[in-house]
Order: structure tokens, then C-alpha cells, then sequence
């Protein structure tokens, strides 16, 4: 069985946080997204994402790191930072070229001196929906597409994966569109 891991998250003076306990993937990332088009919507230029106490990372979940860097990217001035990336996660993020679109342990960030207090002000972040099989779908399609337009490399290494999803999103709205036959 598979469990859900947290993502905590808080507003600041300057920046919005979000927290990442255990596992970074599929699961987690659609509370990850939401908070944070969220708080982009809100005219946010600084995310940080706190990988301190994140055991690893998923595709989906680098893939919607991302997207969100690349939405930032967008507005002058605004950037996706990474708190405590830690070697494996650090090294998973350069492995897609994410480095690129993200500041990672950035040594002169605005919150250095207080992440241990901004850490036990983190709340929960639930969004009021969970996603159905169809919008899961689509969510982890869209962040492995993210990842595939990041690189020449990352679309060779996730076009089958991409394709996969396309053709598994076309059945299921499909089968959705069709009604129930044994009624």
C-alpha cells in the first residue's frame, strides 16, 4: 500500500514555503502544485520548496518542481528556490537539468537565517478536492511534459512514458464519456 506524504506549507514576508515530508511523487504532487499556483496566482515571486526531510523524488513530482519554476521563471525577478536539497535530491534535480530552472541551496536567500523557526510554523496543506482518475492522469501527464520540453535529453528519456499516458487518459475519458451499460 501505498501512503501519501505530507506537504506543509506556510506564507511569508517575501516568499511562500512548501514542505515536503518523505517521499516526493504522484501522490503528494497535485497538493505541491495546487499551493503553489496558488500562491503564483496571488502575485508570489518566491517559492521554496524544502527538501530537508524528503527521502526522494518521483518524475511527477521534479516534473511539477518544473512546471512551477518555469511559471515563476516568467515574471521578472521571481524564482523556485530549493531549501536543503540534500546530495540525492540535488542530484536527481541536475540529473533532468532542473538546475537550470531553479536556484537550489541558494547561499544569499532571504530566509537562511530563520528556516529552523519557518519550519515549526508550517501547517498542513490539504487542497478541498482530491483529484479522480482522469485529472491524476492528466496532472502526471502534464508534468512529464514539462520535463520532456527541458531537454533534448528528457524528451528521448520520457516519450514512451508520454505517449503511455496520452493513450491511458484517451481510454479513460473514453470509458468515462460512455454510460454504464448494465444499469
Amino acid at each position: 500500500m501505498t501512503t501519501e506524504c505530507p506537504i506543509l506549507v506556510g506564507i511569508f514576508d517575501g516568499f511562500s514555503w512548501i514542505r515536503c515530508e518523505g517521499k516526493g511523487s504522484f501522490l503528494n504532487s497535485p497538493a505541491l502544485k495546487a499551493f503553489g499556483l496558488e500562491r503564483i496566482t496571488a502575485g508570489e515571486t518566491c517559492l521554496v520548496v524544502d527538501l530537508q526531510a524528503c527521502t526522494g523524488m518521483d518524475s511527477t513530482f521534479m516534473g511539477t518542481l518544473a512546471g512551477m519554476a518555469t511559471r515563476l521563471s516568467a515574471k521578472d525577478g521571481a524564482a523556485l528556490q530549493i531549501a536543503d536539497a540534500g546530495e540525492r535530491n540535488r542530484h536527481s534535480l541536475e540529473d533532468l537539468g532542473l538546475d537550470f530552472l531553479m536556484d537550489i541551496d541558494p547561499e544569499k536567500a532571504v530566509w537562511l537565517e530563520s528556516a529552523g523557526s519557518i519550519r515549526s510554523a508550517l501547517k498542513p496543506h490539504r487542497p478541498a478536492t482530491g483529484l479522480g482518475q482522469i485529472q491524476q492522469t492528466k496532472h502526471v501527464l502534464e508534468a512529464h511534459k514539462v520535463l520532456s520540453q527541458t531537454s533534448e535529453r528528457n524528451l528521448r528519456a520520457f516519450s514512451n512514458v508520454v505517449t503511455l499516458l496520452e493513450s491511458e487518459l484517451e481510454t479513460k475519458q473514453k470509458q468515462a464519456e460512455t454510460p454504464d451499460e448494465q444499469s
